[in-house]
């Protein structure tokens, strides 16, 4: 039983490991026009591990274990940087997103096109 149970946890760290990374916090760069616009986004995770092992009202040796995880992402902000001026909006605070389309109009006909090409 402890021998799958490490196992099972060094599986998920390995893989929590691998999701995040640098990428994961700040997204890729985003090109509209002469614009470039970084997303900043906000991880929160859990994580629980147990196991154990006995007899039942027959004797009968028993084990079993359990793991999982849990996260939650949301985008907290976008760094706007359009020629030499540079501005972090965030997205949680009211106008952050209605500011963002102010300085970057050609941001509602990216995502146009991006949904009539689906």
């Amino acid at each position: 039983m402890s021998l799958q149970l490490k196992e099972n946890m060094d599986s998920m760290f390995e893989k929590l490991e691998n999701f995040f990374k640098t990428k994961t916090v700040v997204g890729e760069p985003i090109q509209v026009g002469e614009t470039t616009i970084i997303p900043f986004i906000d991880i929160t995770f859990g994580l629980g591990i147990g196991g154990g092992s006995g007899k039942d009202e027959k004797g009968n040796d028993g084990d079993g274990g359990g793991a999982g995880t849990g996260a939650k992402i949301s985008a907290t902000a976008i760094l706007v940087i359009r020629g030499d001026q540079v501005e972090l909006l965030p997205i949680k605070k009211a106008g952050g997103l209605e500011k963002l389309i102010d300085m970057v109009p050609e941001i509602m006909e990216k995502v146009n096109d991006h949904k009539s090409g689906e």
